[in-house]
């Protein structure tokens, strides 16, 4: 089971162990922010019904009490019966749960999902109604093996709380309210062998089942429910327009993802329940993470400024935010990833505009940003790499050419093929064009940030920085190649194995109006990276392209992204606007044939199953190939201005 021990306390003690509860979470949080405002971002975030559970997408829990409602099912057969009790997005197991994800509202108004599993066949709808919550279970058929819901309650996180159940109701006593739960069927009370360790409602799927909290509804009354908060959905997603359904994509992208993460008791969204599940409870990703950010910002103003902050509230002792950081505690306390986080925290200021999220974030990226000069200089430029460090996990990767390619966050990418990595240096032996290009980049949002807040001495720092490396990235062009490539300080040579890193030195406005002409090119050209489906992660004429595996020609979100970035701060905003619709063609086919939002796509087939890739099929930043689209409709700020 996933539900956290019962406290069975009478009211007043389970009040008073309730606020004992409230005072040790406070005391283990992760230096959280001093600023009220965050505070009262995280209070408003941690209420009502939501999958806030990342162990299933099938429970409904009730925050701030942690009082859970869990979905399970059992197939009867004559023999081996099975138990199914939590559910999980892209599953690739013998036997296991298939989820077709629908729409998922970021507050959990409503969601949408198809469940497989032996004979269950199903539609799962859910709403709220004010502080209530509805759950309508559709059978699409009625299995020869009869199939039992059971409906268990809990309470999670060693929250206090009272559980029993009454004649044909379930209830739960927290403090300060008091949690009923009904369902439309009749209880059935026939098999005392179900493994289930807290009061439950068993019923028979022999039609469609309502489930109600606080009143006892009929299926017309959830029905209404469940319409109700579908259409208040399918009215917001109105307001874009042509990308309506995009807008529902995106969003669900995301918010099938977003968990209440109970170590830190915050709200916080990660890439996937799957990741979290592998990684200890929850990980959040380097680079990842400050997408999601951007992300959320389209809508959801607390949601994005929290990723931010709980985001960096995981830096490490050394400055610097690792590649990852997991539930079980560990983290990669020898390497970080790309530096995007000032590029991306500068985009949800222009969007929330509020002085103090600067003044809480600014330190921290000042921090990671000055990390990377002092950690990361190879013979002038930066080169990824990984530094010697604590490793109380014993991760055998830190301090080896792997952990290097994690840091760029391009894994095994074919740019790293025979590079050597430099053990007294501790990074790759390559002066990498798209880390310098990201790191530019960083220098100049950051620089902006500080003029925001009166930061005099560090904006002309970082000024001064932005400068200097500028001024060396032109050690790195090729007059020959027509573009800025990578350099092999082993081999003293420029290396013509690129990725769309190619383009990031447009974003970070090195060279001149010729040298960025010339970079387009390599966009355009059918023999590298144009093509129907683009941009393929290495070049359509490198031999390891059709491998389509990782990143060895697969299509990434960041790689798109990025570009697309790229190309609007040089102005080819018709480049720019072609690979936007080329993203958005990929994710809305795959979300409209099987509900997928994948980390990768095939460069040859365009969806995020083909067998030659290695692609979690439910991955948020996957929501990466609809943003570029709001940005090209106004609906979110042109990334090439300045905050001023």
């Amino acid at each position: 089971m996933r539900f956290g021990l019962l406290n069975l306390f009478h009211s007043r003690s389970c009040f008073n162990l309730y606020l004992l509860l409230l005072l040790s979470i406070t005391s283990a949080k992760q230096s959280r922010s001093k600023f009220d405002e965050y505070q009262q971002i995280q209070n408003s975030l941690q209420r009502g019904w939501n999958t806030w559970n990342t162990s299933s997408v099938i429970q409904h829990v009730l925050l701030p009490h942690g009082f859970a409602i869990n979905l399970a099912f059992k197939q009867h057969y004559f023999l081996e019966e099975q138990y199914l009790d939590a559910a999980l997005i892209g599953r690739r197991e013998k036997n296991a749960e298939i989820i077709r994800p629908g729409p998922h509202t970021y507050n959990g108004s409503y969601t949408q999902l198809e469940i497989q599993w032996e004979g269950l066949d199903a539609n799962i709808e859910t709403a709220h109604v004010e502080n209530d919550l509805v759950i309508l279970i559709s059978p699409k058929s009625i299995p020869k093996d009869r199939i039992k819901v059971v409906i268990e309650s809990g309470m999670l996180w060693n929250r206090p709380g009272n559980l029993s159940r009454e004649k044909d109701w379930l209830k739960a006593t927290c403090p300060g309210e008091t949690i009923k739960v009904y369902s439309t069927s009749e209880p059935v009370d026939n098999d005392p062998y179900l493994d289930v360790k807290t009061p439950y409602l068993a019923v028979w799927l022999s039609g469609e089942i309502g489930i109600s909290t606080g009143e006892k509804r009929t299926l017309s009354q959830i029905k209404r429910a469940l319409a109700y908060q579908k259409d208040l959905m399918n009215s917001e997603s109105e307001k874009f327009g042509d990308l309506a359904d995009a807008y529902i994509a995106v969003q669900s992208g995301i918010a099938w993802n977003l968990i209440y993460e109970p170590k830190f008791d915050r709200v916080v969204s990660t890439v996937g329940r799957l990741w979290n599940e592998e990684y200890g409870g929850f990980c959040t990703f380097g680079w990842d993470n400050f997408f999601l950010a951007y992300m959320t910002g389209l809508a959801d103003r607390d949601l994005a400024i929290a990723n931010v902050m709980e985001h960096l509230h995981g830096k490490t002792e050394e400055g610097f935010i690792p590649n990852d950081n997991r539930g079980n505690g560990s983290k990669s306390f020898d390497r970080s990833q790309p530096p995007v986080g000032s590029i991306m925290v500068k985009e949800v200021y222009k969007r929330y505009p509020e002085k103090w999220f600067i003044e809480a974030t600014f330190n921290d990226l000042l921090e990671w940003n000055r990390w990377w000069h002092r950690a990361r200089v190879n013979e002038g430029l930066l080169s990824y790499g990984s530094s010697p460090a604590k490793n109380p996990f014993n991760e055998p990767v830190f301090e080896t050419k792997t952990a290097a390619g994690y840091e760029s966050g391009m894994d095994d990418s074919p740019m790293y093929i025979d590079v050597p990595f430099n053990k007294k240096k501790h990074t790759l032996e390559l002066q990498d064009v798209g880390l310098n290009s990201l790191y530019i980049s960083d220098c100049r949002a950051l620089a902006e940030m500080a003029a925001i807040i009166g930061r005099d001495k560090e904006q002309n720092e970082l000024e001064n920085r932005a400068n200097h490396y500028t001024s060396k990235m032109e050690y790195l062009w090729s007059e020959g190649f027509g573009a800025y490539l990578n350099y092999r300080t082993d081999a003293d040579s420029l290396s013509k194995r690129v990725s769309p890193t190619i383009f990031y030195p447009l974003l970070a406005q090195a060279g001149d109006k010729k040298q960025k002409d010339r970079i387009l090119e390599h966009y355009y050209n059918p023999d590298e990276f144009y093509g129907e489906w683009m941009l393929p992660s290495t070049t359509r004429n490198d031999p390891l392209f059709e491998h389509q595996r990782y990143w060895k020609g697969a299509i990434w979100p960041p790689l798109n992204f990025l570009t697309y970035l790229s190309l609007r701060q040089a102005g080819y905003y018709d480049a720019a606007t072609e690979l936007s619709e080329k993203s958005l063609n990929l994710i809305m086919t795959e979300w409209n044939r099987k509900g997928y939002v994948s980390e990768n796509y095939s460069a040859i087939t365009g969806t995020g199953d083909d067998e030659r890739l290695s692609s979690d099929r439910f991955h948020s930043w996957g929501a990466l190939f609809g943003i570029m689209a709001f940005i090209e409709n106004g609906f979110l700020p042109k990334p090439e201005t300045s905050i001023q």
